[in-house]
């Protein structure tokens, strides 16, 4: 059995600050008005002022799965935005002159799929691959709108229909059973939207299989990836982590050890500081980064290690307990080192998502590495079956400092006395691995 001591650097990965520091700040904060008109002719008429973006700041708080409901539990890695304006919605009111709403649930509000693709070189391939491949989603509990929403999702961005009676979405619990499922929890139902509609924008063409565990333990959530594996999967995604522990040798050995399979996990969202799963050496782990478009950069985008404060990040961190994959070969750290890839994590520059099981039906944004982790296993859905008895986590080692891969050089996720395990640098680096992904080739066997 796990045990978690608050704020513990070894054991803070399991608890989540409810607010950000941002969120601190009022959220009626007033509106910036820029741009106003000048007097402009001899007879001294009044100025009318021209209507330009507005903004706030952006507030929002960790969803309920972040805090573990059970002694032991594990935690999801999602927050959600619950005011202001995020970098979208900068982007489309510069667009149009106008001035956003800021938590209108009506209208989407973070990055949907054709910016992600854009962002990650994906947008040729996300047209054409992922037919009959399968990603499966691990999570704690039931989402009784699961189904719905995401068809909500896929019907507002143009996707094709995925649906249990067309074949390419099944619900089932840890056990394979489509009638037999976990309680539903409204805090971990968010946690599904987020990942369901996130393996859709990065491969609209993929079948879903949302695996539901009975409880957010380590051993029900490991039978739920081993369930998964046996149904057919080779690409799972896990948003959620915790403490490490001396335990974790014997869960890799039963839970994640699935040689051709890509199983993703996202590094937490606690900032500095390693965390389990993600410290698997079966696993890819996901850190996070700040996303933001940007005409003068050659890709139309720029990234950032997405670090809010001290204690709220992107994860990363060396192992105290797992060993180090014979392809890490960094040399600061003599066990596992988180992470190996990274992708859009911070609210700020969130992701769109379409919920409704246990809040208002409507449109949100949410960042975290929840979204990173299955982004990056759509895109290895995307690269096509990994090879018989190979290690995916390794792909992105093979191609490290190539093209196929975007270096994310600024930012950091805290203090360490080793510089790369929390400060983004040229090459490798803890809260961001290689780098985000720039097409296909990095994630390919």
């Amino acid at each position: 059995m796990r045990t978690t001591t608050p704020n513990s650097p070894t054991h803070r990965g399991r608890w989540r600050r409810l607010t950000s520091t941002a969120a601190t700040a009022a959220a009626t904060a007033a509106l910036v008005l820029t741009g106003l008109g000048s007097a402009g002719t001899a007879t001294a008429a009044p100025a009318t002022p021209q209507k330009t973006p507005a903004t706030t700041k952006v507030t929002w708080t960790a969803t309920p799965c972040a805090t573990p409901k059970h002694k032991g539990d594990l935690a999801c890695n999602s927050v959600r935005v619950t005011g202001g304006t995020t970098a979208f919605e900068k982007q489309r009111a510069a667009k149009a002159g106008i001035t956003p709403k800021a938590g209108d649930a009506t209208t989407p509000s973070g990055y949907g799929p054709s910016d992600l693709q854009n962002a990650y070189g994906l947008t040729s391939a996300a047209a054409s691959n992922g037919s009959g491949e399968t990603i499966a989603i691990v999570d704690a509990y039931d989402d009784p709108n699961a189904e719905a929403d995401l068809a909500k999702y896929r019907s507002h961005y143009g996707l094709s229909a995925c649906t249990t009676a067309n074949g390419c979405f099944k619900k089932v619990g840890q056990t394979g059973s489509t009638t037999s499922l976990p309680s539903a929890d409204s805090g971990w139902a968010q946690e599904i939207s987020l990942d369901v509609d996130m393996a859709s924008a990065t491969c609209p063409n993929c079948n879903i299989l949302l695996v539901e565990a009975s409880s957010a333990s380590m051993e029900n959530l490991g039978t739920a990836v081993n369930e998964a594996v046996k149904l057919g999967a080779k690409y799972v995604s896990n948003s959620y982590g915790g403490s490490e522990s001396s335990s974790d040798a014997s869960y890799d050995s039963s839970y994640f050890n699935h040689p051709g399979v890509a199983i993703t996990v996202s590094a937490g969202d606690s900032a500095y500081g390693a965390e389990y799963p993600a410290a698997s050496r079966y696993v890819t782990a996901v850190g996070g980064t700040k996303l933001s478009s940007s005409s003068s950069a050659s890709r139309g985008w720029t990234e950032s290690v997405w670090k809010t404060s001290s204690t709220e990040g992107t994860g990363s961190g060396c192992s105290s307990y797992d060993a180090k994959p014979s392809w890490q070969t960094d040399s600061g750290c003599g066990k596992r080192m988180i992470a190996d890839v990274s992708a859009v994590a911070d609210p700020a520059t969130g992701v769109s998502v379409y919920d409704s099981y246990g809040v208002t039906a409507g449109w949100y944004t949410f960042g975290g590495t929840s979204a990173s982790a299955p982004i990056i296993a759509g895109v290895y859905a995307l690269a096509g079956t990994p090879s018989s008895g190979s290690y995916p986590a390794q792909y992105p080692y093979n191609a490290a400092g190539s093209s196929a891969l975007n270096d994310v050089t600024s930012g950091n996720n805290g203090t360490c006395s080793t510089s790369y395990f929390c400060t983004a640098g040229s090459g490798y680096d803890g809260p961001t691995g290689w780098g985000t992904p720039q097409g296909l080739a990095a994630f390919t066997g």
